[in-house]
């Protein structure tokens, strides 16, 4: 019973080292498909700056907005003789 049992651990070892060996290809193409430390630093600065950009365009469309609106009108002197005369 003995020499079955290490017979069966022997066969169980090599089966297990025997299936090790083919993840490398694997390993190779996922580390080949990685963009670089670099190429990742220079998108993330290109989206930095459009969205400064972009946040920049629309402060100014809410500054156009609000000076527009801020403009008051001028009263005639009609308007202010009927106030004067309440």
């Amino acid at each position: 019973m003995k020499k079955f049992d290490f017979a069966l651990i022997v066969t169980t070892a090599l089966g297990v080292a025997a299936c090790n060996n083919s993840n490398q290809d694997q390993v190779n193409n996922v580390e080949l498909n990685q963009p670089s430390v670099d190429m990742l630093n220079e998108q993330a600065n290109e989206a930095a700056m459009d969205a400064a950009i972009t946040a920049t365009a629309d402060n100014q469309v809410a500054a156009d907005v609000n000076a527009s609106a801020s403009v008051p009108e001028t009263s005639s002197d009609d308007q202010e003789q009927n106030v004067s005369g309440m």
